[in-house]
C-alpha cells in the first residue's frame, strides 16, 4: 500500500549522517507494514525485535552500549547481523514503549554504530515519551508521523492513480474555458463520500479495495478496530476510575467533533478536571486530535493561541461514521457537508490537512472564534501561506460569501479567503465588497489547498 512517508524513510535511508528514527502515531496506522517494506527494499538484511512478540529482549537492553545490545540481540534471535558496510542492516525495534531502555540507547547507536540504521516504532510511544521520569534523546533521534491514508493515499490503493496524480497538477486557471470537467467533478466527489465511509485506516482500505460491495466487510473491520482501541485503554489508564473516564469520554468523542469543547456537555456526571486528562491520554493515543483557537492576528499562530479554546477531530473519518451509526449507503447518496450538522466534511477536511503536513513535523490545527455578544463569529481553519493569514470555511451550496470569513478578512486584512465545498475550483470576486476574493476549493482538492493559495499571495 503506497504512502506519502515511503519518500521521507528512502531519503532518511540515503543519508550517511543520519540518526535513529523513531515512527509515531496511532495502533493500526500502517507503521509496522512500511518499514518492513523499506527493510525488503533498501536493506540487505534487516532485524526485527518486537517487544510484544519477544519480551525477554527487554533484557538485551540492560546496558545502553550499542556493542552490548547487539550482541546479546544475535544470541536471542540466532541471527548474525553485517555492520561492516553503511546501509546494509536495519534493525526494527517495534513496539519499543515497552522497553524504555531502548529508547534511551538510541542515542548512543547515533555515536558509537552510526553505520547501523536504527528504526524505532511503537503504538503506545507517546505514552513512554510523555512519562515524568523518561530521559528522551534530544538531537540523537529523528521523528516521523504516520496517519490514516490521506484522500490521494486511498486513491492510489483503489487503483484510481491518475486522478491521484491529476489532483496535484490541477492549477486555478482564470479561463472560464479552462475548468474542471463536470463528468470529473462528479467523479471525485463520488470517491470522496466513499472515502468518508471507509476512511484511511490500512487494514479497512485494503478489505475494501478488494470488494467495493461489501459494506459490512469493511464495517466490520472498523467495528473491530474501536474495539482494540477500547481494550487499549487498560493498558495507559492508571487507575479503574480512569479507564471508566476513558471509556466515558470515548463514548461522547463522536458527538462532540468538531464543536468547541464544554467539558459539560462530553460527560456531565464527571468534572472538567476528569474529562481533560482522559482526552489528553486520549490524544496521547492518537484517537482524537485538538485544534486550537488563535486570534489570528499574524504569525506564528502558534503564538496567539487561546488555551480555553479548543475543538476536536477524531483519527479516521471512517471510523467517526461508523461510530455514529450512520448507514453507508446514506453517506454514499448524501451531500457530505450535510451530514451530521456538517461535522463530516469538518472532520474530513482537517484531517486532509494534518495529512499534508510535513511527516517529520507535529502537524498543528489551528481556527478562529470571536465571542462579542451579537457578533459571534467562528472560522472553521486557519492557514498560513506565507507571511498571511488565510481563513478556511467548509461550507455547502453555492453561497458565495460567509458571514464568519468576511468578518475574519476585514479584520485582519487576509487578502482573500477559501470556500471547501462541493462547488468547482474558482476565484470568486465578492458581489458587496468589490476588493474581496473567495477561493472555491472543491473537497478532493483539500490537500492542494496550500499549493493553490500560493499563486494568490
Amino acid at each position: 500500500m503506497r504512502r506519502f512517508a515511503e519518500k521521507y524513510l528512502r531519503d532518511w535511508v540515503r543519508r550517511e549522517n543520519k540518526s535513529p528514527l523513531l515512527i509515531r502515531g496511532a495502533r493500526q496506522v500502517g507503521k509496522t507494514y512500511l518499514v518492513e517494506q523499506i527493510g525488503q527494499e533498501c536493506f540487505d538484511q534487516v532485524m526485527v525485535v518486537n517487544f510484544e512478540l519477544i519480551s525477554k529482549a527487554v533484557d538485551c537492553f540492560n546496558s545502553l552500549e550499542p556493542t552490548h545490545i547487539i550482541q546479546n540481540l544475535q544470541l536471542l534471535t540466532g541471527t548474525a547481523l553485517e555492520l561492516n558496510k553503511l546501509n546494509k542492516t536495519l534493525l526494527f525495534l517495534d513496539e519499543i514503549q515497552l522497553c524504555p531502555q531502548a529508547i534511551l540507547a538510541l542515542r548512543y547507536f547515533k555515536e558509537k554504530m552510526p553505520q547501523l540504521a536504527v528504526i524505532a516504532a511503537g503504538s503506545l510511544l507517546e505514552f513512554a515519551l510523555n512519562d515524568e521520569s523518561f530521559r528522551m534523546p534530544v538531537g540523537r533521534v529523528e521523528f516521523l508521523y504516520l496517519y490514516p491514508l490521506s484522500f490521494k493515499e486511498f486513491l492510489w490503493a483503489l487503483g484510481e492513480v491518475p486522478l491521484a496524480e491529476w489532483i496535484e497538477t490541477v492549477n486555478l486557471s482564470l479561463d472560464s474555458k479552462n475548468t474542471i470537467p463536470e463528468s470529473i467533478h462528479a467523479k471525485a466527489l463520488s470517491l470522496i463520500r466513499e472515502y468518508c465511509i471507509v476512511g484511511g485506516m490500512p487494514e479497512v482500505v485494503a478489505h475494501y479495495s478488494t470488494n467495493r460491495m461489501d459494506m459490512m466487510g469493511f464495517q466490520n473491520q472498523q467495528t473491530k478496530l474501536l474495539q482494540g482501541y477500547r481494550f487499549d485503554f487498560a493498558k495507559y489508564a492508571k487507575t479503574k476510575i480512569q479507564h471508566q473516564h476513558l471509556n466515558l469520554v470515548f463514548d461522547q468523542l463522536s458527538h462532540v467533533i468538531t464543536q468547541q469543547i464544554t467539558y459539560s456537555k462530553i460527560v456531565p456526571d464527571l468534572t472538567a478536571k476528569d474529562i481533560k486528562q482522559a482526552l489528553f491520554l486520549l490524544k496521547l493515543a492518537g484517537l482524537c486530535h485538538f485544534v486550537e483557537g488563535t486570534s489570528g492576528a499574524g504569525i506564528p499562530l502558534s503564538a496567539l493561541v487561546n488555551p480555553k479554546k479548543q475543538k476536536l477531530l477524531y483519527l479516521d473519518v471512517g471510523l467517526y461514521l461508523r461510530d455514529l451509526r450512520i448507514d453507508p449507503e446514506i453517506s454514499l447518496q448524501k451531500e457530505i457537508a450535510l451530514i451530521n450538522s456538517g461535522s463530516l466534511s469538518e472532520q474530513f477536511v482537517g484531517q486532509e490537512l494534518i495529512t499534508q503536513e510535513l511527516p517529520f513535523e507535529t502537524p498543528q490545527l489551528y481556527f478562529w472564534a470571536r465571542d462579542k455578544q451579537g457578533s459571534e463569529a467562528e472560522v472553521d481553519y486557519l492557514c498560513q501561506v506565507h507571511d498571511q493569514v488565510i481563513p478556511i470555511e467548509v461550507k455547502t451550496g453555492a453561497s458565495k460569501w460567509l458571514k464568519s470569513l468576511q468578518l475574519f478578512k476585514q479584520t485582519y486584512q487576509s487578502p482573500f479567503g477559501i470556500r471547501v465545498s462541493s462547488q468547482p475550483l474558482g476565484l470568486l470576486e465578492g458581489s458587496e465588497w468589490k476588493e474581496d476574493q473567495l477561493l472555491s476549493i472543491p473537497f478532493y482538492l483539500t490537500s492542494e489547498i496550500k499549493r493553490l493559495a500560493l499563486g494568490l499571495v
